[in-house]
């Protein structure tokens, strides 16, 4: 009886979002009932906004994506989605800390998102529960916040510049 492990598979490759890597990104928003209102702008006008990660065995398929919407000082972290089976690997810690480090260097204040499911998992990357009334008029004059999220998300915020992630 053999009591070698088997080989992993390749880890997915984080890399800054592309215009064409558009139509992946919104069906891996929509297969984990995510809105998917407002990203093609983005991808559009500021593709590096986004980080995604591709699944190393299904070519032109990601296995994780997560971006931010620029608003004034501060930004919306959106749209983190990992396939689930990458989930518990790493990619969406992976990416989140990449975006947060981004936000800083470009000078962002805040980091701020809502969250109908996550609301246990942000606070390992320092976001705390907020209200909508604690929120810039930038940040909640989003497609995000006035449209494509129910009233009941969890709005959380995360100060940048406040020193390594948790």
């Amino acid at each position: 009886m053999s009591t070698e492990t088997p080989p992993q598979p390749p880890s997915p490759t984080l890399r800054a979002a592309a215009p064409d890597d558009l139509a992946a990104i919104e069906r891996l928003l929509s297969a984990a009932g995510l809105p998917t209102a407002g990203v093609a702008g983005i991808v559009t006008v500021r593709p590096s906004d986004f980080v995604v990660a591709d699944a190393p065995a299904s070519p032109g398929e990601l296995a994780a994506v997560a971006g931010i919407e620029v608003c004034g000082d501060d930004a919306l972290l959106r749209s983190v989605a990992v396939r689930p089976e990458w989930r518990a690997h790493g990619v969406g810690r992976a990416l989140v800390h990449r975006l947060v480090r981004e936000a800083e260097a470009r000078g962002i204040r805040a980091l701020y998102l809502l969250t109908t499911t996550a609301e246990h998992y942000f606070p390992r990357f320092g976001f705390e529960r907020t209200t909508r009334d604690a929120v810039p008029a930038d940040v909640a004059g989003t497609v995000e916040f006035t449209s494509a999220c129910p009233a009941s998300a969890t709005v959380m915020r995360r100060a940048l510049g406040t020193g390594a992630l948790p």
